[in-house]
């Protein structure tokens, strides 16, 4: 009994100090949060791994569509080109300023497909990795689309610089299908069912896909204490919406989408929310109160 009481002072020493030490680091300031230089290599690995086991739990029971479709593909690459490049690089094509200058790294894709599989990319894509510069592209492509760039990213390993150069080319205007008939591409539009069907918590995890917390502070949705906004804590008990609206949903969901045409001089800017998605942020800033 005496070793074992022993032995439990003894691990609760070192987890008080492991803890203390932590502290220490945060609250002192000592870990080096600066972009210009990496992560120590312990630490990059420590988050890789954390990344890639979290990412193959949480995938590991989506059933990828046929992706082998040759216009799916040419979709893909427009959308590839649009949104992907600048961060990732690809054949024969560099990275951008800001790419190249995130910590940690975003890597080219052009080894993606021996690295993850499909169900895998799908679910990066939308979902986006916490702790990293890579966003979450569920609000902003449709359904059609997300699968789209993970059937170009099967082809992308096997693509010399100048058959990229093919794939992707534009005249420079909006992005266009390859099939016509599947409408515009890289743009939201349908997306999958995300399990959440209380209007209410879509509105919330939506409040922070469209930024919102990054200008308001917002009673639980997680954000810094921005003071560009006003805090929207109590805004179900005020009468008006920027003192040009009554209080209701339907003028919470005009204001969000046509700000400044209810107000040219507003400072709030329209983040392209759609009908739906603002419907769920009304219902949601319904609740506080």
């Amino acid at each position: 009994m005496g070793t074992t009481k022993t032995l439990l002072l003894i691990l609760a020493a070192l987890g008080a100090a492991a803890v203390a030490s932590a502290a220490w680091v945060v609250l002192g300031g000592l870990y080096d949060v600066a972009a210009n230089t990496p992560h120590l290599q312990p630490v990059h690995t420590l988050l890789e791994t954390a990344m890639r086991q979290s990412v193959r739990l949480r995938a590991r029971d989506i059933r990828p569509p046929p992706l082998d479709d040759g216009a799916l593909v040419a979709r893909g690459a427009a959308c590839y080109r649009a949104k992907c490049v600048q961060c990732h690089g690809a054949p024969g094509v560099a990275q951008g300023d800001i790419g190249k200058s995130m910590q940690p790294l975003p890597g080219p894709l052009v080894d993606a497909r021996q690295r993850w599989h499909a169900r895998e990319l799908y679910w990066v894509t939308k979902n986006g990795i916490r702790m990293s510069g890579m966003p979450a592209w569920e609000y902003r492509l449709s359904e059609d689309d997300l699968w789209a760039l993970v059937a170009f990213l099967q082809h992308l390993p096997d693509m010399t610089p100048r058959q990229y150069a093919q794939a992707s080319a534009s005249d420079g205007g909006p992005v266009a299908a390859s099939d016509a008939t599947r409408g515009p591409t890289c743009a939201p539009g349908p997306r999958a069912g995300d399990g959440l069907h209380d209007s209410v918590k879509r509105g919330q995890r939506a409040l922070s896909q469209y930024a919102c917390n990054a200008c308001h502070i917002i009673p639980g949705v997680t954000g810094s204490s921005p003071h560009v906004g006003p805090s929207l804590a109590g805004l179900a008990r005020r009468d008006m919406i920027a003192g040009k609206l009554a209080n209701t949903p339907e003028h919470m969901v005009r204001w969000v989408r046509q700000t400044h045409t209810i107000d040219p001089l507003s400072a709030m800017p329209e983040m392209g929310v759609s009908e739906q998605d603002a419907r769920d942020i009304a219902a949601y800033l319904a609740t506080l109160d």
